[in-house]
């Protein structure tokens, strides 16, 4: 008895708690973000992996990168984290001072061969 009132304390939170989260909406994005390999792939994938953000892929050959994150996050903040992490995209540059220190192979804007 006393094992299934712990079970009891200790699940029926988690059950509440994940109902609450799936009742936040969601978006689904598609972005275009430029960079060159699967560094760059890395890197900006890492740039928005907050708790907010559900689900990121970046494409190196389309330069695209669908998200899908909840609608508590705007695409401006996605965007401006990005270019913080040294990539630049539709409507944020990255600091030039931070794309300066990229790899030599994820300079995209003085080689924009994917490779």
């Amino acid at each position: 008895m006393k094992k299934l009132f712990f079970l009891t304390l200790f699940f029926v939170p988690l059950l509440l708690i994940s109902n609450i989260a799936q009742d936040i909406p969601t978006s689904e994005i598609k972005l275009k973000v430029f960079g060159n390999c699967d560094m760059c792939k890395k890197r900006i994938e890492k740039a928005i992996d907050i708790p907010e953000v559900k689900y990121a892929k970046w494409d190196k050959h389309t330069k695209n990168l669908k998200v899908i994150f909840e609608t508590t996050v705007s695409s401006d903040s996605l965007q401006k984290r990005i270019a913080s992490f040294g990539h630049d995209t539709e409507k944020f540059k990255a600091p030039d001072e931070v794309y300066k220190k990229l790899p030599k192979c994820c300079l995209y804007r003085d080689n924009p061969k994917t490779h």
